[in-house]
């Protein structure tokens, strides 16, 4: 088949959960179809696209760059369109010439979008079939993080940009011929928003087991560490409850613990708690993480908030880390606390979790173990991507 693939993000380096998941997914669909990338790109990305080439018929950029201008531009938008603030402020004329005159020099069969925010651009291209790749039901994401704030602007912004988004996608899950959902638990929010039945197939989020493998970590490995991208809300929301209400439990019983946090721009507020004396290291983004996760005894994943599947949680267990999670956290991955992880929610059980694992390394080494094989049986893109191929022929041969 043709297959015309939209994405928020460049999707190499594969160096953050969304890009994960569109990699793979692309390198699966290059081995078994025609396709062309259309794509966002942030900065000077010639050389990422360049590496995409080798997948792809064509792959095509539109610069984009975020601001406070244009998000108060796009806000102030919001506010009178009653339209949700997320599409708007990634509504962009480039991007939408560029799929015209793409669709128009080729007759796709599927157009892909992925994310919510590439689907108004989807709607573009005529006669084919529509998937929809939610990597999160976004509106279950704003909603679950408003409830985390105190009264005030942000929270009334959230509640009201939730709503907009609920109606917004489930506006979207009716009009696209499918839906990828990467949970049950995203499946049933999209079928909520929607509020008909709608064609939803859940298919995980995967990895690459032969690309990702196991970390050789230092045998007296005794740090903590935190890894994803800083400027998500949910992972600053977090690292921020970590910081506040775990670490000094942790500290006060193993003083000289260190945390090391990971991942490009944290915000200013978790920045300013980089200091020695307290073990807190705020490394920001590393092109190789490597040497930290070496000296790492644990991973902690304290998501309060958040939808979809945790693409850290899935590349930790396959690099054979030991891992605490939040219930949410772990929230549609099929591991069992105790096998392949510890879960715990309060902050004295989290605190427990993370220094029984800093003083029991044998156990560390257990759940490495247990983490590791589930990936490769359930969570490798070989296997994980193979639904597409009944998604994309039931679209394609569905009636009008």
């Amino acid at each position: 088949m043709k297959v015309l693939l939209l994405t928020q993000v460049l999707p190499h380096p594969p160096d953050s959960g969304p890009k994960i998941e569109t990699w793979n997914v692309l390198k699966y669909l290059a081995g078994r179809h025609e396709v062309t990338l259309v794509s966002f790109a942030r900065g000077d990305q010639a050389a990422d696209a360049g590496s995409l080439e080798p997948y792809c018929r064509a792959v095509h950029t539109v610069p984009i760059a975020r601001g406070t201008l244009r998000d108060l531009s796009s806000m102030a938008s919001s506010l009178v369109r009653r339209e949700p603030f997320l599409m708007l402020r990634d509504d962009r004329a480039a991007m939408r010439r560029l799929v015209d005159r793409v669709a128009a020099a080729v007759r796709f069969d599927i157009v892909h979008a992925d994310q919510l925010n590439m689907v108004q651009y989807a709607a573009r291209v005529p006669a084919a079939r529509r998937v929809f790749d939610a990597h999160n039901a976004v509106w279950l994401v704003c909603r679950r993080l408003e409830e985390t704030l105190p009264a005030g602007p942000k929270r009334w912004l959230l509640r009201r940009d939730s709503r907009l988004l609920k109606r917004y996608e489930g506006g979207v899950c009716r009009a696209c011929d499918a839906v990828l959902a990467v949970s049950e638990e995203d499946k049933a929010a999209l079928e909520d928003a929607a509020g008909t039945p709608v064609n939803v197939t859940v298919m995980p989020i995967s990895i690459d087991t032969q690309e990702v493998t196991e970390i050789a970590r230092h045998p007296d490995a005794d740090h903590v560490v935190h890894i994803g991208t800083m400027f998500w809300p949910p992972n600053a929301d977090g690292v921020s409850w970590f910081l506040r209400e775990v670490w000094p439990l942790i500290r006060a019983r193993r003083p000289g613990a260190v945390f090391d946090v990971v991942g490009p721009n944290p915000p200013a507020a978790i920045r300013a708690l980089h200091r020695p004396h307290t073990g807190v290291n705020v490394t920001g983004h590393l092109v190789d993480p490597s040497p930290i996760l070496r000296r790492a005894a644990v991973m902690v994943v304290p998501l309060r908030a958040g939808g979809g599947m945790r693409v850290k949680i899935l590349t930790a267990l396959a690099q054979g880390i030991p891992i605490v999670s939040t219930t949410l956290g772990c929230e549609g991955i099929a591991v069992v606390p105790g096998r392949h992880l510890v879960v715990a929610d309060a902050p004295s059980s989290f605190a427990t979790a993370v220094i029984n694992l800093l003083s029991a390394p044998a156990h560390g080494l257990e759940l490495a173990r247990n983490g590791r094989r589930l990936v490769e049986e359930r969570y490798d893109y070989r296997q994980a991507c193979r639904l597409l191929d009944a998604v994309y022929e039931r679209a394609v041969h569905a009636p009008p």
